[in-house]
This record gives structure tokens, C-alpha cells and sequence, in this order.
């Protein structure tokens, strides 16, 4: 099944065992390229959080810092069903996974070895979450309106947000005393 991303990208939502798409497009994923030097804005229509930001992380670029990411310690309570929903998917040519937190996509331009291509999305997210730099997560310091943990319940001992939330106000458009 292939749908289209944020950006218009055919993005494929079912993976065969070696990582290709399974279904209209049978080619592997393109060998991941980038050159953080020549980042330069686009003109699409989408939106890219990757050059919004300006950001990227170094576990995007290096297999090994997330080869040692255990899924089953950091998926919390025995429900893994959220988990066996996040797949190895394309954004803009390059293999990424989805980040729902942020609803966003985030690339992976390390090589994948052939049949991991779910495992290794799903580490690179659970690496990103628990590291607290998904922007979902960025934005619960000003916006959470109930406590919860601040990277979610994948990280034990995860500081609380949200206790006092006020909601905003714009200088000079406060309410008029009655």
C-alpha cells in the first residue's frame, strides 16, 4: 500500500523482509547521501522539520548509536502494539521514520542492513524520544496541559511537565477587568 507524504512523496506503508517496497515500486531504498554543508532551503509545497529547524541528530547518521537500543526495556508496559505500528517508510527519496509526536518525518542516512529496515526505524525512534529531541516532546514544556512525563513513558525517571499550565496571553490583548 503506497500513500503520499506531508510533502507529496509516494511513501510506502508495507515493507517485504529485505526493505523493499512491497507492492507498485519492488527498488530497495536509495543508499542514504547528505551533505550537511549544502543544506539549503526548497521550494516544495511540504513541509520539512529537517530544514525548518536547521536540525539533525548524530543517530540519523551512525548505525552503531543505536545498535544497543533495546526495543522491549524501553517500550513501556507489556502493550507493544504502538511499536509493531512504526515502520521503515520514505521521505523525500530517503529511507525515514514517522515521528508522531511531531508528525513529522525523521531520516535515516546510515546504510540499513537488508531485513532490519523496521527494527532500525524503530530504534532510531525510541533513540530520538528518549533522548528528548523530538520536537512534539520540545514543545510539552509550554503547551501540556496535564502532568505527564516529559519524554514519555519510554524513559523511566522522566521529569513531569504540565503541572501549572496557564494558558496564554498577548500583551496588550489581556481580558478587560469588568
Amino acid at each position: 500500500m503506497s500513500e503520499r507524504s506531508a510533502s507529496g512523496t509516494n511513501i510506502s506503508t508495507e515493507r517485504s523482509a529485505s526493505g523493499t517496497n512491497i507492492g507498485t515500486d519492488p527498488t530497495p531504498l536509495p543508499t542514504p547521501t547528505f551533505d550537511p554543508a549544502a543544506r539549503h532551503l526548497t521550494t516544495r509545497s511540504g513541509i520539512d522539520t529537517e530544514e525548518l529547524t536547521g536540525r539533525t541528530f548524530p543517530y540519523q547518521f551512525d548505525r552503531s548509536l543505536v545498535d544497543d537500543v533495546d526495543l522491549l526495556a524501553a517500550t513501556p508496559g507489556e502493550d507493544l502494539n504502538w511499536l509493531e505500528d512504526v515502520y521503515l517508510m520514505t521521505e523525500d527519496g530517503m529511507p525515514a521514520v514517522f515521528d508522531r509526536y511531531t508528525n513529522a518525518f525523521l531520516k535515516i542516512y546510515f546504510d540499513i542492513p537488508e531485513g532490519r529496515g523496521d527494527e532500525y526505524a524503530r530504534k532510531v525512534l525510541i533513540k530520538h524520544l528518549q533522548e528528548g529531541n523530538s520536537y512534539g516532546i520540545w514543545l510539552k514544556h509550554t503547551h501540556a496541559k496535564f502532568a505527564q512525563p516529559e519524554l514519555g513513558p519510554w524513559l523511566a525517571g522522566s521529569a513531569t511537565v504540565g503541572e501549572n499550565w496557564r494558558p496564554p496571553t498577548l500583551t496588550g490583548w489581556e481580558p478587560r477587568a469588568h
